[in-house]
C-alpha cells in the first residue's frame, strides 16, 4: 500500500514541472527585438564632411539653429532576446520590445533588410524635395536639390529634409529662418503633397532629441499621445499634419504666437 504524499511535498512535484519551464522560456530566444535611442543628424549642417543638403540654381540663405532628425536602433536581426531581456525593457522607459519581424521582415537576409531600408530612404528623399519644393511654389526643372545622409535607413527623417530645404530655399516672406536659433526636432514621413504621416518609435525619438539639446519637437498628429507618454522634461511637442502646419507653426513659434501642442 501507497503511503499518501504530505501535501507541501506533492505541492512541490506539481511545481517542478512549471519551474522547469520558466527556466526554459528565461534562456529560450523570444521573437522580439528591443529599441532604443538613436543619434540625430543636423540636415541643415554636415554628415561625415559633406552638407546633408546641397542646392544649386537657386540662392540660398545663410540658416541659424539646427533641424535634427531622428532615429531608434535595434538590436541586430539574429540576437537572442531572452525573457529577462523582455521584463528589464518594459520597465525602462529608454526601451521598446517590438516583434521581431515588425522590424526585421521574416524570410529575408540581412542584406536584402538593408536594400529596403536605404530604397525607402531614397525615396522618401525625392518625396521630401518634391513636396518643399511644392510648398515654395519652385519647379525641379530649375531648382536641384541633392540630400546625404549616410548610414541611416527607412522613410522617417522626410519631414525634417523638406523642413531643411524650405529653411534653405525660402525668403523673408515664404518661411526662412524657421528655427529662430532653436534646436528643433522631429520625425515623420512625407508625401509629395506635403502630407506627413506616422513612423513609430516616437516615444524613443523624443528622449533622443532630448538627449542632443532639442526644445522642440516636430511631432506626427496621429502619435502625439505616444509623444506624450514619456515626454522628456523641457521638450515642447508640436503636432503636425502637413509640411504646410509645421512650416507655419514654427514661424509662430519665432513671433511669439500661439503654437498648437499635443
Amino acid at each position: 500500500m501507497l503511503s499518501r504524499l504530505s501535501r507541501p511535498r506533492a505541492l512541490l512535484l506539481c511545481a517542478l514541472p512549471v519551474l522547469a519551464l520558466l527556466a526554459v522560456a528565461a534562456f529560450a530566444p523570444l521573437p522580439f527585438t528591443i529599441a532604443l535611442p538613436g543619434s540625430t543628424a543636423d540636415v541643415l549642417g554636415a554628415d561625415k564632411g559633406r552638407p546633408v543638403i546641397t542646392v544649386s540654381g537657386a540662392p540660398v540663405r545663410k540658416t541659424s539653429g539646427q533641424l535634427r532628425m531622428t532615429t531608434i536602433v535595434a538590436t541586430a536581426p539574429r540576437s537572442d532576446i531572452g525573457l529577462g531581456d523582455v521584463v528589464s525593457a518594459w520597465f525602462r522607459r529608454d526601451r521598446a520590445v517590438l516583434p521581431h519581424d515588425s522590424v526585421y521582415p521574416a524570410g529575408k537576409t540581412d542584406r536584402e533588410i538593408e536594400k529596403r531600408n536605404l530604397g525607402q530612404m531614397r525615396s522618401s528623399q525625392d518625396s521630401a524635395v518634391a513636396a518643399a519644393l511644392n510648398h515654395l511654389g519652385r519647379s525641379e526643372k530649375d531648382v536641384e536639390v541633392k540630400l546625404h545622409l549616410a548610414d541611416v535607413g527607412g522613410p522617417s527623417a522626410g519631414l525634417l529634409f523638406s523642413l531643411g530645404i524650405v529653411d534653405k530655399l525660402a525668403g523673408d516672406g515664404e518661411g526662412g529662418d524657421l528655427t529662430g536659433g532653436r534646436v528643433v526636432a522631429g520625425t515623420g514621413t512625407i508625401a509629395p503633397d506635403g502630407t506627413v504621416g506616422a513612423v513609430g518609435g516616437v516615444s524613443l525619438k523624443t528622449q533622443a532629441a532630448a538627449r542632443d539639446g532639442a526644445t522642440v519637437f516636430l511631432v506626427p498628429k496621429a502619435e502625439c499621445d505616444d509623444a506624450l507618454a514619456t515626454r522628456p522634461g523641457g521638450l515642447r511637442l508640436i503636432p503636425v499634419g502637413t509640411l504646410k502646419d509645421a512650416v507655419a507653426s514654427l514661424k509662430a513659434l519665432g513671433d511669439g504666437a500661439r503654437v498648437p501642442s499635443c
